[in-house]
């Protein structure tokens, strides 16, 4: 089969398009023909390598994953081949105290397809059985392979870590940003009003259109300062990040007294600095995220087959292009997800 590969870590550069071996499936997996297979941020992350987290080369990355079933291992159940899928990206050992309270991404052995295993970037890959999803009938493979990290993510974010609730006020970092564009939309489901921030006035445009009330153009003015003229001087109730110590400051002086931050990621580097004084002064609350649970990924794919919540796509391309795709990721010149087509 064809699939896009590292052989060791590095630049864009390192990905090669070449042959590969089929993948053998294990009498618990399936086999999936891909159809498309979105990019996510942690493909760059583990292309690049992460002191400490050690995976097999050569690698094929690809966390989000949409296709046909193939081929069906021995014990796999309520899957049937050509059923058109998608992926949960999320591993568990589905036996744990964790696993069967629902909380599956607590799970000891939790992990990422396509960054614990190989994943999508490839004509075909081995899935775990509990792990394959019917697409709802209204999507493209496409669409199918560009929501569910990011709206899982953004869904436990918002909903269960933030509490999120109608009349409240959002501050949602990175509107062009797959966590970003789904939580825009998932905040407005809600009922909660959206403040985002964009950097350029082109995505500004595009953020109203996903449904953003304000927008704050982060290269011309201040975060903070502006949130802070929008709110009356209160602030937000909640505020979404996942870039990190460039803007950990201002999401800080943007929260409202009892305010909720939750971060899922440090595109912008691993340490931020806070003034813990701040933090018991105003009664704020931090919360880290990491991904979610298939339970929640579940609800919200509901809610985007039903036309809610819709993907946002920037572009797609053919899988033999995956540098190019991963180049145009790290440039930040895009809103939405970038996918790759087998």
């Amino acid at each position: 089969m064809k699939a896009v590969v590292f052989h060791e870590h590095g630049g864009p550069e390192k990905l090669q398009y070449e042959d590969r071996p089929e993948p053998q499936i294990k009498p618990d997996e399936v086999l999936v023909r891909v159809k498309a297979s979105s990019l996510n941020h942690l493909d760059i992350w583990v292309r690049q390598g992460i002191p400490g987290y050690q995976i097999p080369l050569p690698h094929i990355s690809g966390c989000d994953v949409s296709g046909q079933v193939e081929r069906i291992g021995s014990q796999v159940k309520g899957v049937k081949v050509g059923q058109k899928v998608f992926v949960s990206p999320g591993l568990s050992c589905g036996t744990c105290d964790e696993c069967k309270a629902g909380r599956d991404n607590l799970c000891p052995s939790f992990g990422v397809f396509g960054a614990k295993t190989d994943g999508g970037y490839a004509e075909f890959v081995a899935v775990p059985g509990r792990n394959v999803i019917v697409i709802p009938a209204s999507l493209t493979f496409e669409q199918a392979a560009a929501f569910p990290l990011v709206t899982v993510t953004a869904w436990h974010m918002a909903v269960t870590l933030a509490g999120l609730r109608a009349g409240e006020t959002a501050l949602i970092m990175g509107a062009g940003s797959g966590v970003g564009s789904m939580a825009i939309q998932i905040a407005k489901y809600i009922g909660a009003k959206v403040i985002t921030t964009v950097g350029s006035e082109d995505k500004a445009k595009k953020a109203l259109v996903i449904g953003a009330d304000e927008v704050i153009n982060h290269t011309t003015g201040d975060v903070a300062k502006r949130v802070q003229e929008l709110t009356g001087g209160r602030g937000v109730d909640v505020v979404i990040e996942h870039i990190g110590p460039q803007v950990w400051e201002p999401c800080l002086k943007s929260l409202a007294k009892s305010g909720r931050l939750v971060t899922c990621g440090a595109t912008t580097g691993p340490k931020a600095e806070i003034d813990l004084r701040y933090l018991y002064s105003r009664s704020l609350t931090l919360k880290g995220s990491y991904m979610g649970t298939k339970a929640e990924l579940l609800e919200a794919a509901k809610l985007v087959g039903a036309g809610k919540l819709k993907p946002v796509i920037d572009h797609v391309y053919p899988l033999k292009d995956a540098r190019a795709a991963q180049e145009q990721m790290l440039s930040r010149n895009l809103f939405g997800k970038l996918v790759l087509t087998v």
